[in-house]
C-alpha cells in the first residue's frame, strides 16, 4: 500500500496534470477557433467583393484580378483560388492561378447553395494540400450561380502543429516544476511530521516530561505540535496527580493498619483482664472505622474519575439542605461552644441528589466547626443570584494561608497547620469538589475581609 506521502504526491500531480491539460487544450481550441475564423472571414469577404462585381458587370463572366503592372504589387489574392459557376455547376470562369484545374461543385454542395447564405468546406486533398472553400450564391447576368473562393490550409496547420508543440512543452515543463515544487513540500512537510512522530514513540510514563518538537510556524504543523504537547502537559499532570494520590492512599492506609497491628500485639503479648481487652478492641474498631471511611472515600473518588456518579435526577432544595446540614453539625458546635446562624434561606432546586448534596455541604460545615475558635458564630447563607442559588459557609476561624488556597481540593492536601493540630486525611475537600463538578456545581474558597474562611457552594437553579 502506498504511503501517505506518495499518494499526497500522485494526487497532487494527477490535478495538476488535470488543470494543466484542460488548459492547454482549451487554449489551443481558441486558438484554432481564431485563426479557422480568420481566414473564413476572409474568403468570404473577397467572395462577396468578388460576387458584388459580377452583379455589376455585363458581358462575359470572368474573374476581376489585380492587373499586373511595376506599381506594389497586390498580396490579396496570392494565396486565394477565385471560380465562377452556373446553378448546374459549369465553371464560367476561374483566376489564373487555378490554371488548369477547378475547385469542386458536387451536386449536393449545389443543393445547399441559397441567395446570399455562404457554405463553407474544407477540402483535405484538393490540389496536393488541404484548403478551405467558401461558395456564395450570387446572380449572373440574371440567371443563378455562385462564386467559389478557395484558400490553402497548409500554413494554418503548420501554425496549429506549432502552436500543439509549444503547448505541450510548456504544459510538461510545468507539470515537471510543479511535481518537484509539491514533492519537495511534501517532503518538508512530512519531514517535520516524522520528527513528531519519532519524538511521540520515544515519550512513555517515564519520560512524560519531554515535548515534541515545533517546527517553528504557525500553520497546521506547528498547531498540531502546540495541540499535543498541550496534551502532553494534561497528561504529565495527570500521572503526577495519580502517582502522589497512589502515594498518599498508601501512606493514609499503612498509618492506621500500623496502629492496628501494634494494638494488637501489644494486647497478645500478655494475658490481661476483660476490660483491657474491651479497651483494645474499642481502640481497634476507632481505627477500623477511621479505614472504612477513608476506603468509602477513596471508592467514590475512583467512581467520580470513572464518570459513575448518579446522573442529575433529583433536585434539592438549598434552603432545606442548610438546615439539615446546620443541625448535624450542632452536637460538635456545641461542644466548642460554637454558634451557627443560617441568613437568607430563599428556597432554590438545585439538580442534585439530596445525599449527594448533604455530602458537600455538611463537609463544609464541620471544616468550619473544626477550625472555628470557641465563641466563635459561623455563618450559613442561601443566596439566589438569577440562575444560579450560592451556599456559603463562613467563621472566624485563622483563615487559609493564601500560598496554600490554591491547592486546598487537591487529595490529601492538609495546609501545615491544619496537619499539625488537627486530625484528618485530607480528603473531605477534594471529594465535596469532585461530586459538586459531577453534578454541575464548583466550590470556591477564599479568605473573608474581616478573618476567617469564607467556602462558596455554587449551583445552577432548576427552572
Amino acid at each position: 500500500m502506498l504511503s501517505l506521502r506518495r499518494r499526497l504526491v500522485l494526487a497532487h500531480l494527477g490535478a495538476v496534470v488535470v488543470i494543466v491539460s484542460g488548459a492547454a487544450l482549451a487554449g489551443w481550441w481558441q486558438l484554432s477557433r481564431a485563426v479557422n475564423g480568420q481566414l473564413d472571414a476572409a474568403l468570404l469577404s473577397l467572395a462577396e467583393t468578388e460576387a458584388g462585381m459580377l452583379a455589376e458587370s455585363r458581358g462575359a463572366v470572368h474573374v476581376h484580378e489585380s492587373v499586373r503592372s511595376s506599381a506594389q504589387p497586390s498580396l490579396a489574392r496570392l494565396d486565394r483560388l477565385v471560380q465562377v459557376i452556373d446553378a448546374q455547376g459549369k465553371v464560367l470562369a476561374r483566376s489564373a492561378n487555378l490554371g488548369t484545374a477547378t475547385l469542386p461543385a458536387r451536386p449536393a454542395l449545389l443543393r445547399r447553395m441559397a441567395p446570399g447564405l455562404p457554405v463553407f468546406e474544407t477540402l483535405p486533398d484538393t490540389n496536393d494540400e488541404p484548403l478551405r472553400m467558401v461558395t456564395l450564391a450570387t446572380r449572373i447576368d440574371g440567371n443563378p450561380g455562385a462564386v467559389q473562393v478557395a484558400g490553402s490550409l497548409d500554413d494554418i496547420n503548420r501554425l496549429m502543429q506549432a502552436a500543439a508543440l509549444l503547448f505541450a512543452g510548456m504544459a510538461a515543463a510545468l507539470l515537471t516544476t510543479v511535481g518537484f515544487a509539491g514533492a519537495a513540500l511534501t517532503r518538508g512537510t512530512f519531514k517535520a511530521i516524522d520528527g513528531i512522530v519519532g519524538q511521540a514513540r520515544r515519550i512513555g510514563e517515564t519520560s512524560l516530561g519531554e515535548r515534541l518538537p515545533h517546527p517553528g510556524t504557525g500553520d497546521e504543523i506547528g498547531h498540531l505540535a502546540d495541540t499535543l504537547n498541550a496534551m502532553l502537559d494534561r497528561l504529565e499532570h495527570a500521572f503526577d496527580t495519580q502517582r502522589r494520590f497512589t502515594a498518599d492512599a498508601s501512606h493514609e492506609l499503612r498509618s492506621p493498619l500500623s496502629r492496628l497491628r501494634t494494638e494488637i500485639e501489644v494486647t497478645l503479648r500478655r494475658p490481661r483482664a476483660a476490660s483491657d481487652y474491651v479497651d483494645a478492641l474499642r481502640s481497634c474498631l476507632d481505627e477500623v472505622q477511621r479505614l472504612t471511611v477513608l476506603v468509602e472515600e477513596l471508592l467514590m473518588l475512583a467512581r467520580l474519575d470513572a464518570g459513575e456518579a448518579d446522573g442529575p435526577a433529583a433536585t434539592t432544595d438549598a434552603a432545606t439542605l442548610a438546615a439539615d446540614c446546620i443541625r448535624r453539625a450542632l452536637p460538635a458546635a456545641k461542644e466548642k461552644d460554637v454558634a451557627i446562624l443560617l441568613e437568607g434561606a430563599q428556597p432554590a432546586a438545585m439538580q442534585i441528589g439530596y445525599a449527594a448534596a448533604t455530602l458537600i455541604l455538611s463537609n463544609l460545615v464541620e471544616n468550619a466547626v473544626k477550625f472555628a475558635p470557641p465563641s466563635s458564630v459561623i455563618v450559613v447563607a442561601v443566596v439566589l443570584h438569577g440562575a444560579t442559588v450560592a451556599l456559603s459557609v463562613t467563621d472566624q476561624g485563622p483563615g487559609v494561608d493564601p500560598a496554600e488556597l490554591p491547592f486546598l481540593f487537591e487529595r490529601f492536601y492538609r495546609g501545615a497547620g491544619a496537619r499539625a493540630s488537627l486530625p484528618g486525611m485530607g480528603l473531605g475537600l477534594a471529594l465535596a469538589q469532585a461530586v459538586a463538578q459531577a453534578h454541575g456545581g464548583q466550590i470556591a474558597a477564599e479568605n473573608g475581609a474581616g478573618g476567617g474562611a469564607r467556602f462558596t457552594l455554587t449551583f445552577p437553579v432548576v427552572q
